[in-house]
């Protein structure tokens, strides 16, 4: 009985005359193996960082709530006072910059925000979050306040760590380059171990090698489908990847729709982000603006965001991004206080849905507290698949420094009526993630290079060793 083919990194020739499908996966499976082994070995320094700084942001909500408590929470009191004297309060402490957006306060104990952009010393991005007792109208303090989920310094900083490593948009690279190589990685691994199972093939080599192997694909397998869901969503917002996906959605009609901001009616088609006005008080002011919100259904939490200009209307949003998710929106006419358009969630296309709940659930706000342990199981998972990973490379050299490599040439054991589909379908995803395809087609050229010069070597020592 032929020995079939293990899961290590061993070449192993395929058996004779196999049957026409076994024939097919005998000549996938070296390639997918090679493609599994180097991808794994130079992609795991960036998955270990991405892997790192996740789990440090999925700790860092509960984080942020214990170091800044005295600015988000307050003694309950008796009742709460206008939205307007709350942003008085707040504009006496910080006259600088202008009124960007209001927060009242959403629940008994939490404070009212208001954000100022255009602050001397904030980021250009940022805007500087004053924090008011809606009892009292005492500032509470004042914070610099990123994003739609309002993150503040704490998590802001881990967030940046997280997705460019504190450089800016180069350093976005980084983290789209493993999200871009996370679901090819895993896809590998999950086709090499399905393989082994479905033959119940024996893992040769090592006792020590034999137990890290087992432990690398049990966690590996069962933690695939998280893994292919971080990368898809992580792709979502990406630098390149994700004006793909933008454009592809957009094709489709599938983007995410706009609120009319404008006022008396008119349907300027700005969108629902509104802009920034020199004060918040408009027309019939913040109080009635929410009061007509409130009657179209906007439920705590919400968002005013002043008019843009003349003509604008003033904007409340919805920013719950629990489950379940309020997103809805409404424009208010500042002059007379009527709602002028409404914008649901439930209006939403399917692609904007889903897009919307799956970068939530990648960044541990859909489901709260079980979101961000499923989110931090994910990232040590990963983290022990890279360190066995790197064991069993290095288990596999048998005593020396490094493992040794996977055979070159396994492409060439591919029929062709796979091979062909196969390079297209590369290309095309290469075309819609550069980051994937620019790296793999560098490879291969080196691959093919250092396999030529190797060939050229060996034939000249064996010209040099004849008689």
């Amino acid at each position: 009985m032929t020995t079939a083919p293990s899961t290590t990194t061993d070449e192993v020739p395929p058996p004779p005359a196999p049957a026409p499908a076994a024939s097919t996966w005998a000549a996938l499976r070296p390639l997918i193996l090679r493609l599994h082994f180097y991808a794994g070995v130079l992609v795991a320094p960036f998955l270990l960082v991405a892997a790192l700084t996740g789990l440090l942001y999925a700790a860092s909500f509960q984080a942020e709530e214990i170091v800044y408590d005295h600015e988000l929470t307050v003694p309950v009191g008796d009742r709460k006072l206008p939205v307007a004297e709350q942003v008085a309060a707040a504009r006496a402490a910080h006259p600088e910059g202008t009124v960007a957006a209001v927060r009242p306060s959403p629940g008994a104990d939490a404070t009212t925000r208001v954000m100022l952009s255009g602050v001397p010393g904030v980021d250009p991005g940022h805007t500087l979050a004053v924090f008011v007792d809606p009892y009292t109208a005492k500032v509470r303090g004042a914070l610099e306040q990123y994003g739609s989920t309002g993150a503040l310094p704490l998590r802001t900083w881990i967030d940046e760590f997280h997705r460019d490593l504190h450089l800016g948009q180069t350093g976005r690279l980084y983290s789209e380059f493993a999200a871009s190589w996370l679901w090819v990685i895993t896809g590998g691994g999950l086709a090499l171990w399905l393989s082994r199972r479905r033959a119940q093939r024996r893992v040769r080599g090592t006792g020590g090698r034999r137990r890290t192997l087992g432990l690398h694909g049990g966690v590996g397998v069962w933690a695939a489908a998280g893994f292919l869901f971080l990368s898809a969503t992580g792709l979502t917002w990406s630098t390149y990847a994700g004006a793909g996906i933008d454009d592809l959605r957009a094709s489709l009609g599938q983007q995410t729709p706009s609120l009319s901001a404008a006022a008396g009616g008119e349907h300027a088609g700005h969108d629902t982000a509104g802009g920034t006005a020199g004060d918040a008080a408009h027309g019939v002011g913040l109080d009635r603006v929410l009061a007509a919100a409130r009657a179209e259904g906007l439920g705590d939490p919400v968002e005013i965001v002043p008019p843009a200009g003349a003509g604008s209307a003033y904007v409340v949003k919805q920013v719950q991004r629990s489950w379940p998710e309020k997103q809805d929106a409404a424009a208010v006419d500042p002059a007379t206080g009527e709602v002028t358009d409404v914008l649901r969630f439930a209006d939403y296309p399917v692609l904007a849905k889903l897009t919307r709940w799956g970068i939530d659930l990648h960044t541990g706000n859909l489901f709260g507290l079980v979101n961000q342990i499923a989110l931090m199981a994910l990232a040590l998972a990963l983290i022990l698949l890279i360190l066995w990973g790197y064991r069993m490379w290095w288990q596999r050299g048998r005593g020396s420094s490094f493992g040794r490599p996977i055979p070159r040439g396994a492409w060439q054991q591919v029929p062709p009526y796979v091979l062909v589909p196969l390079l297209a379908v590369i290309a095309v995803l290469g075309c819609f993630v550069p980051l994937l395809g620019i790296p793999l087609a560098a490879f291969l050229a080196v691959d093919v290079v250092l396999g030529e010069i190797a060939h050229r070597r060996g034939r000249r020592t064996y010209a040099a060793g004849r008689p």
